[in-house]
């Protein structure tokens, strides 16, 4: 199994220098979602006490040329603090900064899609959206090869490896353990991990979080899960498809919830979010992945417990259809609903924005998708 460089480095030598004393300064670490519209960027400046809140940070910039988002002539681009995070690495008083990233002339980058969540979420604030998503991710190592996996072959059917227990059922728990309890210090709203249904994938999950933290929590989740594997000298993969074949692909499950959805007779409210969602459903496959819906077609196939790309269905307690209801929200007539839609490695802010803007805004009609 292919490790990286940075697994075979001594982490007790680098501790000794870590437990130093640092003085009042504070290391903040700035993280930003780069041009892919998938992977993230950091780097790390020095502040000369500890930052109470968000508006404490200063506003940095960084060279655009070099992560997908401008050109070299102009390549200049902000980094504007938008949530702080305790930083499990470094531990207290440093900190982990979320930032939106503003081009030039003061406007959204392209793959900064924050800004505009924000502002969908700041309209429906009185219905109190609640967000939970289920970030499923396959363990790789730096070879591309699933961790744990045969080098030169395939393990046993799935069917064990879901929720197991055993060295020849759970691969990788260490990283899971590892992630979880950074996500609990940096004061990231996780509420649990499971052993996913192919080997070496896993799940965690992040909520309940109203509006816009919802994706600042999840991205957070994500840049520690990329950190702790890089500790261990794996690899961390959101494809939502990464081995072809009769294999589970890996999704973002979303729980959705409005302040009526809860309370009695909230399954009336559901239901109708459920229609408008069927008229839309060529503009949320568009929204759930990166690449516009062809990322997803690898993976909603209507096998594997997907739903069809093409077809929207709705169910109790189907792991098949677009749309689930779970059965006790079914039993309860209130509670929430779960889009099964979402790739794993979408965009939490254009899942969370796209189910406001149909469900709550009521937006009609749909962008044409070509994910062929």
């Amino acid at each position: 199994m292919a490790t990286s460089a940075s697994s075979k480095l001594n982490k007790v030598v680098k501790r000794q220098y870590l437990d130093l004393p640092q003085g009042v300064r504070v290391q903040a670490m700035y993280i930003w979602v780069d041009g892919s519209g998938e992977g993230l960027r950091c780097k790390t400046r020095t502040l000369d006490s500890e930052p109470k809140s968000v508006q404490d940070l200063p506003e940095w910039n960084f060279d655009g040329s070099s992560t997908y988002q401008s050109e070299g002539s102009n390549s200049d681009m902000f980094l504007v603090p938008a949530a702080m995070f305790r930083d499990p690495f470094r531990k207290d008083p440093n900190k982990l900064v979320l930032c939106e990233v503003l081009k030039y002339n003061r406007q959204a980058a392209e793959s900064n899609l924050r800004g505009s969540c924000r502002r969908v979420m700041s309209r429906v604030a009185s219905e109190q959206p609640w967000f939970g998503m289920e970030q499923e991710y396959t363990l790789l190592g730096t070879d591309g090869h699933p961790f744990g996996w045969p080098s030169n072959g395939f393990p046993g059917p799935q069917g064990p490896y879901y929720c197991g227990v055993g060295a020849d059922k759970a691969y990788g728990r260490d990283i899971v353990e590892a992630h979880y309890r950074a996500c609990l210090y940096a004061e990231v709203q996780i509420c649990g991990t499971n052993a996913e249904v192919m080997p070496a994938q896993w799940e965690f999950q992040v909520g309940p979080c109203q509006g816009i933290d919802m994706g600042d929590h999840l991205w957070v989740a994500r840049f520690i899960l990329h950190r702790v594997c890089e500790d261990f000298g794996v690899v961390v993969s959101f494809d939502p498809k990464p081995i072809s074949g009769n294999w589970n692909g890996a999704g973002c499950h979303t729980n959705f919830s409005t302040k009526d959805m809860r309370q009695e007779g909230g399954l009336k409210v559901i239901e109708d979010a459920i229609e408008l969602l069927a008229k839309r459903h060529r503009y949320h496959i568009c929204a759930y992945d990166p690449k516009g819906g062809l990322d997803n077609a690898r993976r909603l196939t209507g096998q594997h417990e997907t739903s069809n790309i093409d077809q929207f269905s709705a169910g109790v307690a189907n792991r098949g259809a677009s749309i689930r209801i779970p059965r006790a929200v079914g039993q309860d007539k209130k509670g929430y609903f779960e889009d099964r839609r979402p790739a794993a490695n979408c965009d939490p802010y254009s899942v969370t924005e796209a189910l406001v803007r149909t469900c709550l805004l009521k937006e009609e009609g749909e962008e044409p998708v070509d994910y062929s």
